[in-house]
């Protein structure tokens, strides 16, 4: 089984990213800062807040889930807000959605926010809403179920400290987890965290016996040349002793994103 992890950055580098998530097919694509529109058929939109303003694929989930047509598509919005058509507001739905192939059942799954609730009347304010998904699957080859949770932790404008929302954001993906999984499962969780490798996230992630593979492996980077700041840690996979791992990478080619894609096989 073939679990990806990336943060799609709303589909900016849609023309590299749908082709790249064609030829790995993934039999789980767990996909954040995702797009959805379904009253606009624009191909492109405008993001903006302040001086952040940013191109977003109108229908970026849509895209995605044309490239994987063998995959079952579910979409976790977290927010309506609006996007742009020059001067005209879009309504538009933002956050996480997992794909994950047909022949791999969901016996179980759940949507929950880690952070907030979800806002029908705009993105909300600083740290904003922010959702998880944690899904179930059955593997029939190894004869055993997979569960597989993944977020997009808040992003904070003074940084990835530690802070109170985060430690509960971290506790409320513990019990997702907890919630989806029986025992013995094989459990892999992972996202954009938003967060340092010294966090406090990963004690308390460490009461299911999770261990991080990006930095475990000695990879230091999962960002692109795409982002300029420095902190070049974002993205985490986690897995528990019941996950046999094949193989992990941290893609630095081609770049789909201002992330780096987190490939494991197990």
């Amino acid at each position: 089984m073939k679990i990806m992890c990336l943060n799609g950055w709303g589909g900016k580098l849609q023309e590299h990213l749908i082709p790249y998530v064609h030829d790995t097919s993934p039999d789980v694509l767990c996909l954040q800062e995702v797009v959805h529109t379904p009253t606009s058929h624009k191909d492109w939109l405008t993001y903006r807040d302040g001086e952040h303003i940013l191109p977003q694929r109108a229908n970026f989930f849509r895209d995605v889930s044309e490239a994987l047509p063998d995959c079952i598509a579910t979409f976790c919005p977290a927010a309506q807000g609006v996007l742009w058509d020059g001067d005209r507001q879009i309504p538009s739905q933002w956050r996480l959605a997992t794909f994950t192939r047909k022949r791999f059942p969901i016996i179980g799954q759940i949507q929950r926010f880690v952070h907030k609730s979800f806002e029908p009347n705009g993105y909300g304010e600083h740290p904003r809403s922010r959702s998880a998904h944690a899904i179930r699957v059955f593997d029939f080859e190894k004869d055993r179920p997979v569960s597989i949770v993944h977020m997009h932790g808040l992003r904070d404008l003074n940084g990835k400290m530690d802070t109170p929302e985060r430690v509960a954001q971290a506790h409320r993906l513990l019990a997702l987890a907890q919630a989806v999984m029986e025992e013995n499962d094989p459990l892999v969780v992972c996202g954009d965290f938003n967060v340092e490798p010294d966090s406090e996230t990963f004690d308390i992630l460490k009461k299911l016996g999770l261990t991080d593979l990006v930095t475990s492996r000695g990879f230091t980077d999962t960002r692109t040349s795409h982002y300029q700041k420095p902190g070049r840690f974002a993205d985490y996979m986690l897995v528990n002793t019941s996950v046999e791992v094949v193989s992990f990478q941290v893609i630095e080619q081609p770049e789909v994103s201002d992330h780096r894609p987190l490939m494991l096989e197990i």
